[in-house]
């Protein structure tokens, strides 16, 4: 009784020091329906074994199999190299990197990841990463509405709806004027935006290759960028690279990507990593980090984050972005999986992928009624109309222990499949999904 008489009176000497009398006090702005009042079901403490037996038996109920999924999130192999180095504890457990007479190698490491993504896309500059791709598109957009001055947003449906969520949540208090064009034959129409991209036009963005796996026609959108005032940016595979043209060849202002399938697993979900880079005459507005490498009194080589009078930090509310942190980590897992590859691995990687791709698509759409969705060429990734609902196709896959691709149900297109196919997946396998497709198709 006494414990709980000094934790009250602890408790009121606090309320006290920060010039409350309650903790409703402090939660009043909270409204009241939004307010958990019931009692938490929570179940009775576990002992270290205990709840190390629940959580195995929990990671017992999870699925393995041969996944066909992409949307943004692919099975790419990942060498053993990637996870030895890594998992270091001088890399593992590192953070900020404010002080560089501490942290040369945490910068080094920055700066050679930012080098090696500037020589992948031609771009001129490269931060040091950010969270995710979704949140480096909202950014990249940010900075062409500040950088041009003007509202309107060409926004295509052609990109990965996830990255569309996280923008529209980004700018929700924005007086933006977001203009989202319908896909033609599953990709940016040409015709239209030829029309419409007049001298109000902030940025126009495109995902290349886009959401449902097709190529978009840049040759042409650079012709049609010229003498725009306007950004272009490219949301881009950062392994298509090792066989299509990189970004910085149309033109492009500002190129983002999800970095996940250089060296990151697919995590559930995340953590991820988003890549950013820009041509040159934007390098005073990247958000995030910068890592440059410089000189000291003694002429010897050493690195130090760089232009920093973007991050809030310092600028505070005349920033550029609230971004002032990178996912360090799975950067340097990149830069590692880049510097492992070499050109002609990400080349062979890339090559892998489009070849097993195309082999598939042949066999599934020599059965009957099942088409490729577009006429478009495409990479890895592709999608199918499809004679049933795609959900029967996905729950017969999964029967047999596939993870058979992504419905399109989301974007009200629910007989049609997105399938992607990376360098891991066997010609054995490939043959199964088919076998798999064959026995769906039957029961109807």
């Amino acid at each position: 009784m006494a414990y709980l008489t000094n934790s009250e009176t602890d408790k009121k000497k606090m309320l006290s020091a920060i010039g409350v009398d309650s903790v409703e006090d402090i939660i009043k702005n909270i409204p009241q329906n939004l307010r958990f009042t019931g009692t938490l079901n929570l179940p009775r403490p576990l002992s270290e074994m205990e709840a190390k037996q629940l959580l195995q038996s929990l990671s017992d109920r999870n699925m393995t199999g041969i996944s066909f999924l992409g949307g943004g999130v692919y099975d790419h192999y990942i060498p053993a190299i990637v996870d030895e180095i890594s998992s270091r504890p001088e890399f593992y457990t590192s953070y900020t990197p404010y002080q560089p007479e501490v942290s040369q190698g945490n910068l080094q490491s920055m700066y050679e990841f930012q080098s090696m993504i500037c020589e992948l896309t031609g771009m001129d500059v490269t931060n040091a990463s950010m969270y995710e791709a979704g949140s480096a598109l909202a950014e990249a957009i940010l900075l062409a509405v500040a950088h041009t001055g003007k509202k309107k947003v060409i926004l295509p449906a052609t990109i990965n709806p996830r990255y569309l969520a996280v923008i529209k949540s980004y700018v929700v208090n924005m007086e933006l004027e977001i203009v989202e064009p319908e896909p033609q034959d599953f990709g940016l129409d040409m015709d239209w935006l030829e029309k419409e991209w007049d001298d109000s036009v902030a940025v126009v963005v495109v995902q290349h290759p886009n959401y449902f796996g097709f190529l978009e026609q840049m040759d042409r959108l650079a012709r049609i960028r010229e003498g725009k005032s306007g950004l272009l940016i490219q949301v881009y595979d950062p392994i298509s690279l090792g066989l299509l043209q990189p970004p910085a060849e149309f033109g492009v202002d500002i190129a983002v990507a999800e970095g996940q399938s250089l060296g990151n697993a697919q995590n559930f979900g995340g953590p991820f990593v988003g890549l950013f880079s820009t041509s040159q005459k934007l390098v005073r507005k990247i958000p995030g980090r910068l890592s440059g490498v410089t000189s000291d009194v003694n002429g010897k080589r050493g690195f130090v984050l760089t232009l920093q009078t973007r991050e809030q930090h310092i600028r505070r509310e005349k920033a550029t972005s609230n971004i002032c942190t990178n996912s360090g980590l799975m950067a340097l897992r990149v830069a590692i999986y880049l510097a492992a590859m070499g050109k002609q691995g990400i080349r062979e990687v890339a090559d892998l992928s489009m070849q097993k791709a195309h082999y598939l698509v042949d066999w599934l759409t020599s059965l009957p009624d099942v088409v490729l969705a577009s006429s478009r060429p495409f990479f890895k990734e592709f999608t199918l109309r499809l004679p049933v609902p795609a959900e029967k196709v996905v729950k017969k896959a999964l029967d047999a222990g596939i993870f058979a691709g992504i419905p399109l149900t989301a974007v009200g297109l629910p007989d049609h499949l997105l399938i992607a196919v990376t360098e891991k997946r066997t010609r054995q396998e490939l043959d199964q999904l088919v076998d798999v497709f064959s026995a769906a198709l039957n029961d109807a």
